[in-house]
């Protein structure tokens, strides 16, 4: 059994600020004694493009070097996230980052689902102006001693159940979600998607949040924040509310993983000669 942590963040445009809460975030929940922890959706900056582009580089840089040091200081397996890699278009992908317990970068993710709608509060969002789409399915990984395997995907994927029926079959007990769920979508959707997503593939879900006004506030972004970790059942473990940072925390128990698989076998029962 291991306790895992789920961040949730109320991040601005200011990117120094934003690591700097960070870093002291995943530090509390490794104090509190977590072994997996993640942090949300773009929780180094949420903000223009051409604030993006003074800081943005490829995965080996300077964003996750900070992250990476206390990852291995601590001996901890952390999500990064997502952060703005730059492409090859002068946009930026939305990268989710998983960092190892030495420190190095073990996987990563490229956001397949860009969030473009128009909300019918009055908010537009466009994500492809400022975002590259990936062009890659997203990885399942082994989380060494832990005894898990995590599968990557970021915020707006959470509508895609196929995504995640594919990572269900390469074998993912653990399925990750860095979100930034506007409030309006979030009130509807948030835990029911979660859950749905945990109890078709018999998994537990993990999904830190934004919360509440973030990016510069001329956008009048809001968050709906309640970072929560689900189990494979559907039960809600932990939710960090609706506002303000802090953290979900819960233990993942790989006896009852096997046991909610054991007594209902829908996996199992899979029709994998029709559907693949």
């Amino acid at each position: 059994m291991i306790l895992a942590a789920a961040i949730q963040m109320q991040t601005g445009d200011d990117r120094d600020l934003n690591e700097a809460r960070a870093l002291a975030l995943v530090a509390q929940a490794a104090d509190r004694g977590a072994r997996l922890v993640l942090l949300p959706e773009m929780w180094e900056h949420i903000g223009p493009g051409k604030q993006k582009a003074a800081f943005a580089g490829a995965l080996e840089g300077r964003q996750l070097a900070p992250l990476r040091e206390l990852c291995a200081r601590r001996s901890l397996w952390c999500l990064a996230g997502s952060i703005a890699e730059r492409a090859e278009d002068g946009r930026f992908h939305n990268t989710s980052a998983l960092l190892a317990p030495d420190g190095s970068i073990a996987a990563s993710y490229r956001k397949l689902h860009l969030f473009d709608v128009d909300i019918p509060d009055g908010a537009r969002y466009r994500e492809s102006e400022q975002v590259a789409p990936g062009a890659a399915a997203p990885p399942v990984v082994a989380l060494g001693d832990l005894g898990f395997k995590l599968g990557l995907s970021v915020c707006y994927d959470l509508r895609f159940p196929e995504l995640y029926r594919s990572l269900s079959a390469q074998g993912a007990d653990l399925l990750a979600v860095p979100a930034a769920f506007t409030a309006y979508t979030g009130r509807a959707h948030w835990e029911l998607l979660l859950r749905a997503r945990a109890v078709e593939n018999q998994a537990y879900v993990l999904a830190p949040a934004q919360a509440g006004q973030i990016g510069p506030h001329s956008e009048n972004r809001l968050a709906w924040g309640h970072a929560s970790l689900v189990d494979p059942w559907g039960e809600l473990l932990a939710d960090a509310g609706p506002q303000g940072e802090g953290m979900a925390l819960a233990q993942l128990d790989p006896q009852r993983l096997a046991q909610v698989r054991r007594d209902l076998p829908a996996l199992a029962n899979r029709r994998r000669d029709i559907f693949g």
